[in-house]
């Protein structure tokens, strides 16, 4: 990546020479243009929200700034940016959407993430932060910034414009009004689930900003609720990419003796996860991580893992993270375990699945979708 602060040798994590998609695009390269071009001051406390793969931070990682990310993978990215840079560790400060932000900023950068909930909430929190010399500017792609994008940055920090658009990128300008009555934050969401859907049949789901189908209960996983196994014997069980930790609370709720482990690269996730796993009071022993996949699970140490794969990676569209989590799967699982998986038919998983486990059966099926079982021999 050519910036206005030097080239830069950037990857996503984790690290695969396979992967074709860059950790940048022509958003960051827009924005960091602008601040040269512009003289933006950086000398006070720059928050930089949702970096991708932390191009912006270690482009700026001279001024120190702080980085606010909602992804694990997007932090070892940064860290492994900086490394690479020879940036000292503790230059830029690493947070999580879940951490409290900057009492100060002075310089707010904003990487417009796909979710119109996440960037409220994330507005939300920093708008006490921010006083009226504060220097506010998003950026994405022109696909990603939309009528209501700018919406929310004025309703809740104050009066909006963008740019012009350059490579199919745009600038959103915000001029702060610190003053500003706002509503408080509506997140975390909560809802009762529906019947007919097993142990979780009406009961009580949590979902913090940012998480996948935060409003109502996403039909992949309705159907798979439909179609769980019996878990009676088998002692450890996990809920990968678990979202709301609705499908791990489920087998909680049937099964006492489980001990469920709910995983999630989004901190939003797993907060998620554990609220909604404690608010149905379910029984058992639970672990709560967030992480990259199932690394630093024993092998062999699993006797069931349930995954609803997601198949984008921000805008692009990858079978890299379910080939990735299903490898997971067929590592940990002792002989005999069992990897269930829900996935839109069209995604052609058991092919993959045939090919790390020798064996791919289906399940259940309906016009849309597909539950499949494959076995750790």
């Amino acid at each position: 990546m050519t910036t206005p602060w030097g080239e830069f040798q950037l990857s996503r994590f984790p690290d695969d020479p396979r992967d074709r998609l860059r950790a940048w695009d022509a958003s960051d390269e827009y924005l960091l243009r602008h601040l040269a071009d512009e003289r933006i001051p950086l000398s006070g406390t720059v928050v930089v929200v949702g970096d991708r793969w932390g191009a912006l931070v270690t482009a700026l990682a001279a001024h120190r700034p702080a980085q606010i990310t909602d992804s694990f993978l997007t932090r070892e990215a940064t860290r492994a940016n900086l490394a690479r840079r020879g940036v000292e560790a503790g230059s830029v400060e690493l947070l999580t959407t879940r951490d409290t932000p900057p009492a100060r900023v002075d310089v707010l950068l904003v990487r417009v993430p796909k979710s119109l909930a996440l960037l409220e909430d994330q507005l939300l929190r920093l708008a006490p932060s921010v006083h009226e010399g504060t220097v506010v500017v998003g950026t994405g792609m022109v696909k990603e910034i939309h009528t209501s994008t700018l919406r929310l940055f004025e309703r809740i920090l104050g009066p909006t414009r963008t740019s012009l658009a350059e490579k199919k990128a745009r600038l959103v300008f915000c001029t702060p009004e610190p003053t500003r009555e706002r509503a408080g934050t509506p997140w975390p969401y909560s809802y009762a689930l529906p019947d007919g859907i097993g142990a979780v049949s009406g009961r009580t789901v949590v979902n913090h900003a940012g998480v996948f189908c935060a409003d109502r209960l996403d039909i992949g996983t309705r159907f798979l609720l439909r179609h769980l196994p019996d878990t009676k014997g088998l002692r450890r069980v996990v809920d990968l990419g678990c979202g709301n930790g609705v499908v791990g609370t489920a087998v909680a709720l049937a099964d006492a003796e489980a001990e469920v482990l709910f995983v999630d690269e989004s901190f939003q996730a797993v907060a998620s996860a554990e609220a909604t796993y404690q608010a149905n009071g379910a029984p058992g022993h639970a672990e709560f991580r967030v992480g990259d996949g199932l690394a630093g699970v024993p092998a062999g140490s699993v006797d069931l893992v349930l995954n609803n794969p997601p198949f984008h990676s921000h805008q692009a569209t990858t079978d890299a993270t379910a080939w990735r989590m299903f490898s997971d799967a067929e590592r940990t699982l002792r002989s005999g375990g069992e990897l269930w998986v829900i996935g839109n038919r069209h995604l052609g998983y058991h092919v993959k699945l045939r090919r790390l486990f020798g064996n791919s059966r289906l399940v259940a099926s309906d016009p849309k979708f597909v539950v499949l079982k494959a076995v750790k021999r």
